[in-house]
């Protein structure tokens, strides 16, 4: 297996390189004096970003673009065999990786690799770390699945030995990895056209786990269902956090202000301390996300200060309850809400938010989600007053015919609720406009292209 050495760069060909954690460890190799290439589809901002930093890109898959000098390919998990690229570069028998396999071949130049997991909350919890780093100028190197603007996008090449990242489950990508301390936020049923079932994603948590090192550390959410199966017989640290008495790190005294932010008193150890966390995010979730953050920091020595601070500058990143603006007095919040507990979470910490009534605009995720979690999507989104349903996105599914978001609007009906369906953007941006009156408030939600909506109604 070829190892990535940052002391030792080399010629790298991307096969996908304008995806948003490719590009990042694209631009992370080049600064580290790698010769990097790639090749994507098509021109996009990110691309171009890349190209001004002076690495070269190829639009357009050709057998041509793989040349013998190239030392190693990385590519994404959506790249068939059939790809030219791949199978040039594997007819020059050029060392290949799969993008997760990179990220965890990067981490072992490392020693401070934290990894941060969770069916929910990875993005937020990721960021909200970096902050309290950067707060008390830890200089990390930091690869976050969202734009954050402290770090003006997805990547922050530090000169330290503090490495950041979100850990993502999804076909066990994690697994790959070399943390050397970890965040578990939450363990819930998800990409369940990769999992079994539940137990087999709290198999896969158990085996990431294993991953950290003795003298590592492990800090978990107590609340997890069966947390003992994660975490009897580690060998390193484990440190757990929790909304409620029990945990290591807890909180007292929670309240939020007028636009929905946390506030609370941070309990260690079963005693209260003088922290008074306040936070420039909304929701309980918020919260408890901020708590592994704290658990974490304190781990590694960070100074109260720095904390506060950090946690203090975090406003968000995008698509995570992100103020999009106004139409007629309507305010507009995008969110990537795709999970039910996901949705319960950020429509509950929309009650909070100021409005004469709630909108939820939802854009189902893949066919296979909608159609196992169907009856908790409806649940979940049964907490909006107002409910607008738009196609599901494939993603990288096929459309198999038995399930759409007809059959959602039925679910919710079974429970009482209303729900609007419409098959375009254009019919929903325009019923939106009849129906939304001043001083309501509009949530377009899901992991596609819901945003659009939003955005075009602010722009009218």
């Amino acid at each position: 297996m070829y190892q990535i050495n940052l002391n030792n760069p080399c010629k790298v060909f991307f096969i996908g390189i304008g995806g948003i954690s490719m590009s990042g460890f694209a631009q992370l190799l080049h600064e580290n004096g790698f010769n990097v290439c790639g090749s994507d589809m098509k021109e996009s901002k990110i691309t171009d970003h890349l190209e001004s930093l002076g690495i070269n890109i190829i639009y357009g898959q050709k057998t041509e673009n793989i040349t013998a000098d190239i030392d190693f390919v990385v590519y994404t998990a959506a790249i068939h065999p059939d790809n030219p690229e791949f199978v040039r570069a594997k007819e020059l028998g050029i060392p290949m990786m799969e993008r997760a396999e990179m990220v965890g071949q990067v981490m072992k130049n490392y020693p401070n690799a934290i990894g941060i997991s969770g069916t929910h909350g990875k993005t937020t919890t990721t960021s909200m770390l970096s902050q309290i780093f950067l707060a008390a100028k830890k200089d990390p190197t930091i690869s976050v699945g969202g734009i954050l603007d402290a770090i003006g996008g997805n990547i922050r090449i530090g000169h330290s030995e503090n490495f950041i990242t979100e850990a993502c489950e999804y076909t066990n990508s994690f697994l790959k990895f070399h943390p050397t301390a970890g965040i578990i936020l939450n363990v819930d049923a998800d990409h369940l056209d990769f999992f079994k079932d539940i137990d087999d994603i709290r198999h896969s948590f158990r085996k990431y786990a294993e991953l950290i090192p003795e003298n590592g550390v492990l800090v978990i959410n107590k609340d997890i269902d069966k947390l003992n199966e994660i975490t009897d017989g580690l060998k390193c640290k484990v440190i757990t956090f929790g909304l409620d008495d029990g945990a290591d790190y807890s909180a007292a005294d929670i309240s939020f202000d007028e636009k929905g932010h946390g506030c609370y008193t941070l309990i260690r150890n079963g005693q209260k301390t003088d922290m008074q966390i306040k936070l420039n995010v909304v929701g309980r979730h918020n919260i408890s996300n901020s708590l592994s953050a704290i658990a974490l920091s304190e781990y590694y020595g960070i100074d109260e200060a720095s904390i506060l601070n950090g946690l203090s500058d975090f406003v968000g990143t995008e698509r995570r309850f992100e103020l999009k603006g106004t139409f007629n007095g309507v305010t507009v919040i995008d969110d990537y809400a795709h999970h039910p507990t996901e949705i319960a979470a950020t429509l509950a910490a929309a009650q909070k938010y100021p409005h004469k009534h709630l909108w939820c605009v939802f854009q189902p995720h893949t066919y296979s989600r909608t159609r196992a979690l169907l009856k908790e999507f409806a649940q979940a989104l049964s907490l909006a007053e107002n409910i607008v349903l738009a196609d599901i996105y494939a993603a990288r599914e096929q459309d198999p015919g038995d399930i759409s978001s007809k059959t959602l609007q039925a679910e919710l009906e079974k429970l009482g609720k209303k729900a609007y369906y419409f098959p375009s953007f254009d019919e929903i941006e325009k019923f939106l406009l009849e129906n939304c009156i001043n001083g309501d408030l509009l949530i377009t939600m899901g992991a596609g292209n819901v945003v659009s909506i939003g955005e075009a109604l602010v722009n009218k």
